[in-house]
């Protein structure tokens, strides 16, 4: 997400902040290469040309020409412009103080409701110790309500759902179903057409009169890019839109759907969807998501990420085998499990500050399945105790995993390494690992 943009404006800002004096003239020259980069990210070119207009006429003036680092302070300026056209402070979800509070998701087919409804809910019922249930009420779809189904087993939801062609007594049903059950927040799952149409507003109409939401959110995908903007567009004109969940948004490069939406539509971006599996959503955070796109990276997200993946009990365990030289290759496996469920190692990357900046620093997903099968194909004698893997071993293991006898080397050379740096630990008798690192 945003690769395209922040290696473009990473040049950029590298130029500026080289500049011993700012003036009026290379201040134009960088805001022409801003909006060029902005342009070729996908961003709305009205939103782009306010942008330019707002940053350059903040720039003007003594202060940010006379500041000790002029360079730096005008990189703030773009930061700070870009935090506001994203939408400036963090929006929550709006939650009734008393009884059930009712979430509708609205969108076209294909943008991800079904799903993103269902990450929603496992969202709220593990960061904020909510009780969720979910209603199918998307019955143009085949299929769709047995998604759901499925997706609320998977997280242990309640899903409410009736096959017949009607989505209006299904809501209302499941409405009073859920006034029946522990249950505080309801989340509704609607139907989509492929484009914007009289029938699918009509519907959703009906639905909102019936279900009275406290957050209409619109689900968006990211990788329509403007088509994205422009139907969120017509949706917020014809219901109240409270919000905006981009999905998709780790298979776009560009990005400039975010950095759009908010300002075409004066609706908050809450969400985004960042991946296929059940938990791959993220509350929208405007600061942070400007700091990554300009290659400042994202350390708070990243400690988040790490605290809800790593076990602290299994946690303590990995730390001792570290300390008493006792891990091996079978705990290093499970230390890839973990790290796993932080999501893409280029999405962790880029929460890293200065590492877009790295050469050489390219890393492949795929990387750590293949070091995932090369430890499967050994035997647990051999996880144990790696000195034992020779040259015979090393071809067994290779073609067993389907990769070269070069990678399982190369695996077997970082663990050993790794191995004695530990040791050195140990032996200091006050080192403190960083788990899962």
């Amino acid at each position: 997400m945003f690769e395209q943009l922040q290696e473009r404006l990473s040049g950029v800002l590298k130029t500026i902040r080289g500049q011993g004096k700012i003036t009026e003239n290379n201040i134009s020259q960088a805001m022409r290469d801003v909006r060029r980069a902005l342009l070729e990210a996908d961003v709305n070119f009205k939103v782009a040309k306010a942008f330019v207009n707002r940053v350059q006429k903040r720039a003007e003036g003594e202060k940010v020409f006379n500041s000790v680092s002029p360079g730096q302070q005008f990189v703030k300026l773009i930061q700070d412009e870009l935090v506001e056209i994203l939408g400036g402070d963090t929006e929550e979800l709006n939650f009734k103080s008393s009884g059930i509070t009712v979430i509708l998701m609205a969108g076209l087919q294909g943008s991800g409701k079904t799903t993103t409804s269902a990450k929603l809910a496992c969202l709220l019922k593990k960061k904020q110790n909510r009780k969720p249930f979910l209603i199918a009420a998307d019955l143009q779809r085949p299929a769709a309500i047995d998604q759901l189904e499925v997706l609320g087993r998977q997280i242990d939801v309640p899903v409410y759902a009736e096959r017949i062609n009607d989505a209006v007594p299904v809501v209302k049903a499941g409405l009073k179903h859920a006034e029946t059950l522990d249950v505080d927040t309801v989340l509704i799952d609607t139907a989509g057409r492929l484009h914007v149409d009289d029938e699918l507003m009509a519907e959703l109409k009906s639905i909102v009169s019936i279900a009275s939401p406290d957050e209409i959110l619109y689900v968006a995908d990211g990788m329509t890019g403007q088509d994205a903007v422009t139907s969120s567009s017509a949706f917020s004109e014809s219901i109240s839109v409270s919000g905006i969940v981009l999905t998709k948004m780790d298979g776009d490069s560009r990005g400039g759907s975010a950095l759009s939406i908010r300002e075409v539509t004066q609706k908050p971006i809450k969400f985004l969807g960042m991946g296929e599996s059940i938990d791959a959503i993220e509350v929208f955070h405007p600061s942070r998501l400007a700091q990554r796109i300009l290659g400042m990276g994202d350390v708070v997200s990243l400690v988040e990420k790490a605290q809800d993946a790593f076990d602290e009990t299994s946690a303590m365990q990995m730390q001792k085998k570290m300390l008493g030289n006792t891990f091996s290759l079978a705990d290093f496996k499970d230390q890839l499990k973990q790290v796993k469920k932080m999501g893409s190692i280029s999405q962790m990357m880029s929460m890293i500050p200065g590492a877009s900046k790295l050469k050489g620093m390219e890393m492949d997903d795929r990387q750590l399945i293949w070091t995932e099968a090369i430890i499967d194909s050994m035997t647990p004698t051999e996880r144990e105790r790696p000195e034992l893997i020779n040259g015979s071993r090393r071809k067994r293991i290779a073609k067993g995993a389907g990769r070269s006898v070069q990678e399982v080397n190369q695996l077997l050379k970082q663990f050993s390494q790794m191995r004695t740096m530990m040791k050195k630990f140990g032996k200091m008798g006050k080192g403190k690992f960083p788990i899962g690192l």
